[in-house]
């Protein structure tokens, strides 16, 4: 098209013209097709819209006149003056878009080329080589934990690719990850130019080959050093482009796509650093009871029988026989501690309450314990010497130390004594500090006491409390009775600020009629507990225990928002892969 702007609308002598309507107040560029019932909203589009000025007649919608009256027709042609402008206006943006589809081609053209340049180049580099120099020492293999011990002689480490990035075609820096520790290498001249370096994707995984030297100070890597490799290989290469690893989850990406895809989400430095920390609070718990003579045992995970109502059992079909997932290996604790002495377990626990809160699990690691010839206060101290000397042990360890660092840097450990408060005093607090149930109504002795409010009263204490002596009626039919007010229990919930309960425990009924009257007040038939009940016959004695969440623990340690962070791969309601 011309760019030329007519200075004079076309004349009569000219070819018969196409005629568009505008109307810039009712007509529109991108729905009308320039008729009078569905005119153009500009003139400029009109002219985008032909092959030729000298094909084209505009008529333009009349105005109303001062006085309010309609013109004597709606559409007249239109001036000169609008006429060129709006020919002006349309070649300039012509002249755009010539410039841009130019530039468009050229670009292209540049792509191609640097296309091709990239194809030579990877060509060229098939042609490379690598080959170790015999004359260097042999490489000892050690994983990245014996780095910092393993300075100054050549060594090789195999591993994942965890980030790579370019300084010049001469020199590149990936950071490896073993799964022990992170190590800085560092690249350079013809290892930089191999097809397999070329094409190096994040999450490959290699062996490399070199030295490890401290860094001089100013700079910083992983543990303050970095390996000088002077040879390395590719075991594996991970996919590019749109199957990148890089493409698959960002810090945005929807939780459900996090917790489809938690198998990769492990291989953050956050994710497994949960994970690695939840392993050094697990070791301390076991190390914590080893040093005080507990055995530990491993209950068996498919039952017969409940322990804490069966609303919450997962059942399933034993040979034709009903069963379930435990819900509490209590019970067997107890039946072996005549035999064993205190005892204690490891092991899933699994619970089928519809809760989808983030304290919530369906499986989730549950550590209990029993005690013989111990009191409720003896109790309360076994639970708040557990925590002390487990947070303790966690902060000695340097690996684990530095885990808790980086996951939570304001950790502060808890205090002795932490505050005991009965459940009556509960009720108190939240009367005198205006908490209120759902229903608008105060809190009163025997209302079992919801997450949210609890959780108030916790923050707002900030610090550990063993809330004890919770009524009968709302707690499970094994605990023993006060003796001093037979309306509550010898039980208590440890309240940790910022998550909340994370153990519940109590003293349990030694008497055997009593005992039996508790099962037959929650309906349970006695009959196939014999192996439970036995203990009160055959030796009985004052005993008492406790459930601590590992998952709900290691949240309180780590600062985690949700439990489901907090283990490997969450199964909660609706959740049950991959």
């Amino acid at each position: 098209m011309s760019e030329s702007v007519p200075t004079t609308m076309p004349t009569k002598t000219e070819a018969p013209a196409q005629i568009i309507y505008v109307d810039e107040a009712a007509g529109d560029d991108t729905k009308g097709t320039g008729s009078e019932t569905a005119p153009l909203k500009t003139a400029v589009r009109a002219l985008e819209l032909v092959e030729g000025l000298t094909a084209l007649s505009l008529y333009t919608a009349q105005p109303t006149s001062a006085d309010g009256s309609a013109p004597a027709a709606k559409f007249a042609p239109i001036s000169g003056a609008a006429f060129k402008k709006a020919a002006k206006r349309h070649a300039e943006q012509q002249k755009k878009l010539m410039k841009q589809a130019a530039q468009k081609d050229a670009e292209a053209a540049r792509a191609a080329e640097k296309a091709k340049a990239e194809e030579r180049r990877l060509e060229d580099a098939k042609r490379i080589v690598l080959k170790q120099d015999p004359a260097l020492p042999a490489a000892q293999k050690i994983k990245l934990h014996q780095a910092v011990a393993s300075r100054d002689r050549r060594v090789r480490v195999s591993g994942w690719v965890h980030r790579l990035r370019t300084q010049g075609k001469d020199m590149w820096f990936l950071v490896l990850r073993d799964g022990t520790g992170f190590l800085q290498c560092v690249l350079t001249g013809e290892l930089c130019h191999t097809y397999d370096a070329l094409t190096l994707t994040t999450e490959s995984t290699v062996t490399v080959y070199g030295t490890i030297k401290q860094l001089p100070e100013g700079k910083s890597a992983p543990d303050n050093h970095e390996m000088v490799v002077d040879y390395w290989e590719l075991l594996h290469r991970a996919p590019g482009g749109d199957d990148a690893f890089a493409s698959q989850l960002n810090e945005e990406s929807d939780p459900s796509v996090l917790l489809n895809n938690r198998h990769l989400v492990l291989r953050g430095e956050t994710a497994s650093a949960v994970i690695k920390l939840r392993a050094a609070v697990v070791r301390a718990f076991r190390d914590h009871f080893d040093s005080r003579a507990y055995t530990e045992v491993t209950p068996p995970c498919m039952v017969q029988t409940q322990v804490e109502g069966g609303s919450t059992l997962f059942s399933l079909d034993y040979y034709g026989a009903p069963a379930y997932l435990t819900q509490s290996s209590q019970l067997y604790l107890e039946a072996a501690l005549p035999a064993l002495g205190d005892v204690y377990c490891l092991a899933e626990s699994y619970r089928a309450e519809k809760s989808h809160t983030r304290r919530h699990l369906s499986e989730y690691t549950h550590l209990e314990i029993e005690s013989a010839f111990i009191t409720f206060d003896d109790l309360l101290d076994i639970i708040e010497n557990m925590i002390v000397d487990v947070v303790d042990r966690v902060q000695k360890d340097p690996r684990s130390r530095a885990l808790l660092a980086q996951l939570n840097p304001d950790f502060q450990a808890p205090q002795r004594p932490f505050l005991r408060m009965d459940y009556k005093d509960a009720i108190t607090w939240l009367q005198e500090h205006d908490i209120k149930k759902e229903d608008g109504s105060n809190f009163e002795f025997g209302d079992d006491i919801p997450e949210a409010p609890e959780r108030r009263m916790t923050d707002t204490i900030g610090r550990p409390i063993l809330l004890c002596r919770f009524p009968a009626e709302i707690k499970s039919f094994y605990m023993k009775r006060c003796a001093d007010d037979r309306r509550v229990t010898e039980s208590v919930d440890v309240l940790m600020p910022g998550v909340g309960e994370i153990v519940g425990g109590s003293m349990r009924i030694s008497d055997m009629e009593e005992l039996l009257a508790g099962l037959r007040r929650e309906g349970i038939d006695p009959a196939p507990y014999y192996w439970f009940t036995d203990q009160r016959k055959y030796g009985t004695s004052e005993h008492g225990g406790f459930g601590l969440g590992v998952e709900r623990f290691l949240a309180w340690m780590a600062d985690r928002r949700t439990v489901r962070d907090c283990c490997l791969f969450p199964r909660f309601m609706g959740r049950c892969s991959p």
